[in-house]
């Protein structure tokens, strides 16, 4: 079935997010429009990590509904489910690299594992991923044999080796130089124009936030819920709430 047009790429209504008896975020509306850069924000224990969990469904709402192109993909069986997480793609915060394979063989493991084409076409689109990362002729390295931002770069093509509608990145600079975590800043924003890939980001980095963002959430540990929703360079002009103008205007090496 179709999706009908202007439906989000993802909608949650009315999300409450708990670990046991507590609460970590309550009350929780929006959506995420296809094709934009979505960023996640917040301080520290704030719920941004979590909430990413509760997107990709590694963990099931307390209360509210995720909505995926329409659908709430939870609800699915589990062939159904696993078509629609065959759309998405995940770049974890580690890379979550598999040190004892290849580059080109980290990359080849979706292909391997969802898709039936031949080792040759799977060997061409492994070449094509990794050139797109800028790591033409690094397929037989291993992980440990390059550097962290190289190590992201190669989790990102592996990401988006099944060509996937969603890319969900958890804290992407994290660990990085600042011209690594610029270059990965440059890879998001041409996957976002090249691909019309629909991003979402988990970070607290304000440089990489002000750069990619075409909309900003922010999480408020005070509040347990979002109070802030709207373009980076809107809200720290015109913040709705103090906490909001803290987090926008503190230094860029400041703790989250």
């Amino acid at each position: 079935m179709s999706t009908p047009a202007g439906t989000p790429a993802i909608e949650v209504r009315n999300l409450t997010m708990m670990y046991d008896e507590r609460v970590i975020m309550s009350d929780l509306n929006f959506s995420v429009a296809r094709g934009e850069v979505f960023v996640l924000m917040g301080g520290s224990g704030s719920g941004k990590s979590t909430l990413l969990k509760h997107l990709i469904g590694l963990k099931a709402p307390a209360k509210g509904t995720i909505l995926f192109n329409g659908q709430e993909f939870a609800l699915d069986d589990d062939e159904a489910r696993a078509r629609v997480l065959r759309r998405m793609g995940v770049l974890y915060q580690n890379g979550a690299l598999w040190s004892g394979l290849t580059l080109a063989e980290n990359v080849a493991l979706p292909l391997e594992e969802f898709t039936r084409l031949e080792a040759a076409a799977i060997a061409e689109v492994v070449a094509l991923k990794l050139a797109l990362v800028g790591l033409r002729g690094f397929e037989e390295f291993y992980p440990s044999e390059i550097s962290g931002g190289m190590r992201k770069r190669a989790a990102l093509a592996r990401a988006i080796a099944l060509d996937p509608e969603v890319l969900f990145f958890d804290e992407p600079s994290s660990g990085l130089d600042p011209i690594s975590a610029s270059r990965l800043d440059d890879l998001i924003l041409e996957l976002k124009a090249s691909f019309g890939t629909t991003i979402v980001v988990v970070t607290h980095d304000l440089e990489s936030i002000f750069r990619i963002a075409d909309r900003a959430l922010f999480l408020d540990i005070e509040e347990k819920t979002m109070t802030a929703l709207g373009p980076p360079a809107a809200l720290r002009d015109h913040p709705p709430t103090n906490e909001v103008h803290r987090f926008l205007t503190r230094s860029s090496a400041g703790t989250p």
